[in-house]
């Protein structure tokens, strides 16, 4: 039985693109169900609606209740089932109520060796620490920032040549290629983390 995804975006939705395209190979064993948005009329909503997804938008104004807003975003994601939430661009922090409800089966990337360079700018800052290398993460969900359980990395060395664009570049193919395998192998995953 194929794992159902809910997938969250604020963006361009490259991500997304990678699992709806690696979706529709049954053997690969997960169906994208839904894709949640935070903004309106962002490519990834798109891509979605192009491959006959249903989408949804919850936007948070500024100045919005935002335990408010996550319980809200937790009735959303929770009408679709889901075996899995995928952090794919979505660049709002969810809250307690969305953990009590998906905690332990929500997962992120990250554009660095966590917990090296956390936050919005993680090639930025790798390249300003001057390392030699650098990577990206995909991890658990928790309540702070990319600070949750870390479930696979992957190494991309830093250039001299390097600008911040160019290093990002590759370290999204390493991205997309450990959410792929993460996703595909989420039940051995998750039988793995109620072991520990």
């Amino acid at each position: 039985m194929a794992s159902r995804l809910v997938v969250l975006v604020s963006g361009t939705g490259t991500l997304l693109q990678t699992l709806i395209d690696a979706c529709a190979d049954a053997e690969f064993g997960a169906e994208v169900v839904a894709v949640g948005s935070d903004r309106p009329d962002i490519p990834a909503l798109e891509r979605a609606e192009r491959a006959s997804i249903p989408t949804f938008v919850h936007p948070l104004a500024k100045g919005a209740d935002r335990i408010a807003w996550d319980r809200e975003l937790t009735a959303l994601v929770d009408r679709y089932n889901p075996d899995l939430v995928v952090s794919a661009g979505f660049m709002k922090l969810v809250g307690t109520d969305f953990l009590a409800r998906f905690g332990g089966r929500m997962i992120n990337t990250h554009p660095a060796l966590l917990p090296s360079f956390p936050g919005m700018h993680g090639p930025r800052d790798a390249l300003a620490y001057g390392v030699k290398v650098t990577g990206a993460t995909v991890f658990l969900v928790d309540e702070g920032v990319d600070s949750g359980t870390i479930l696979a990395q992957a190494a991309v060395e830093v250039r001299a040549d390097d600008t911040v664009d160019s290093l990002h570049e590759r370290i999204k193919v390493a991205e997309r290629r450990l959410l792929l395998q993460t996703v595909r192998d989420w039940e051995t995953v998750r039988a793995g983390l109620t072991r520990h």
